[in-house]
């Protein structure tokens, strides 16, 4: 069986990059595919892969560096490839991916991290800084894209998603089925430390929509001690915020990090996601986590038993949460036990099971 994977594009290496590399792992053999590559941000996995790529690479690298601008070429670069030498070809996209080209006897199977939210229902959130002529541009261009993108869905054979709100956002935007295989966490790299911290911890990129100052405000106003771990734009803004109980750490190491989410109190989780790997880290170390419950977290949090889910994103409401986790009290081998359900070899052996499911059909 000749097999192709597809990735929109490997230019930031993030969550998404990480499922990617998993399924190459699963079928080592298979050709891989992407719009863009910087290899110079690559993962090590796949420096020395042959990856096939678009028109697009051709553009200056001082170009590509801002490849978000490329996004009404993106239709055009996925079906420029040519896929039918293939018996089946996986993509692993948010948006272009999905909508490359197969022949009738190629199957086209799609791993959907989440709908093209920017052309959807968070059009407006992405362009709020906008200026008026190019939100207008934005807009016209989004309602021929918004085109492109339901058309490019229907292509697809067949639909895995990451999680069961990602589920329901492909069942309303593109009228389509889809089966639930969440995405991989390294649970073996991440184990229950006999340390007790007096910390509460978030890890994230600091950007607007993951709501670390909901966390930062919280452990504020109750006195409490938290480690922020991570960079971003909202950096700035979330040290003005910050009391002295709060302390950042924005360049630290993985083993920096392993050790801060294994020694935690709990982790805050209180953005909203279409997963969320960072709860199942934590709770892979044996921690509990406090999460707005909503979106992803709905899948991986166990409310009582693996943390505490709480019903609103205020500050109050993650307050309230955190009081109440305080007189509570949790088991760490369970917490752990839950989190091995996501774990990686579950994720290859589920992924090649369904696509080897897929292609007897």
């Amino acid at each position: 069986m000749k097999i192709a994977l597809v990735h929109d594009r490997l230019t930031d290496m993030g969550g998404a990059e990480r499922v990617f590399q998993a399924i190459a792992e699963i079928f080592v053999d298979a050709s891989l595919y992407a719009s863009l590559v910087d290899h110079d941000q690559l993962y090590e996995y796949f420096k020395d892969k042959s990856i096939k790529t678009s028109f697009l690479q051709k553009f200056p690298k001082f170009l590509r560096k801002n490849h978000r601008n490329f996004f009404p070429l993106y239709p055009f670069a996925f079906e420029s490839f040519d896929f039918s030498g293939f018996d089946v070809v996986l993509t692993s996209t948010v948006f272009g991916g999905k909508g490359i080209i197969t022949g009738a006897n190629t199957k086209h199977i799609c791993y959907c991290h989440t709908s093209t939210r920017y052309f959807w229902e968070y059009q407006r959130d992405y362009t709020i800084n906008f200026g008026k002529i190019k939100n207008t541009i934005y807009s016209i261009l989004c309602h021929y894209m918004r085109m492109w993108d339901y058309l490019a869905a229907q292509r697809v054979d067949y639909f895995i998603v990451n999680s069961r709100v990602v589920q329901e956002r492909v069942k309303k935007i593109y009228r389509r089925e889809s089966t639930v295989i969440y995405p991989p966490v390294r649970c073996s790299q991440l184990l229950p430390s006999e340390t007790d911290g007096d910390y509460y911890l978030a890890v994230s990129r600091l950007v607007e929509y993951k709501r670390i100052d909901l966390a930062v405000k919280a452990c504020n106003e109750l006195k409490k001690k938290l480690i922020v771990i991570g960079k971003g734009q909202e950096a700035k803004n979330l040290k003005k915020l910050a009391g002295e109980t709060v302390q950042f750490m924005e360049n630290a190491s993985d083993y920096d990090v392993k050790k801060c989410i294994s020694e935690c109190r709990a982790l805050l989780f209180p953005g909203e996601e279409d997963f969320g790997i960072v709860p199942v880290e934590a709770m892979s170390c044996g921690r509990p986590v406090i999460a707005f419950g909503k979106g992803g977290a709905l899948d991986t949090v166990v409310d009582g038993e693996t943390g505490i889910l709480f019903g609103e994103q205020t500050v109050e409401s993650l307050k309230g949460a955190i009081e109440k986790f305080e007189g509570m009290k949790f088991d760490k081998q369970k917490i752990r036990k839950h989190a091995l359900k996501f774990d990686e070899s579950v994720f290859k052996e589920k992924i090649r099971e369904f696509v080897e499911a897929m292609c007897v059909k």
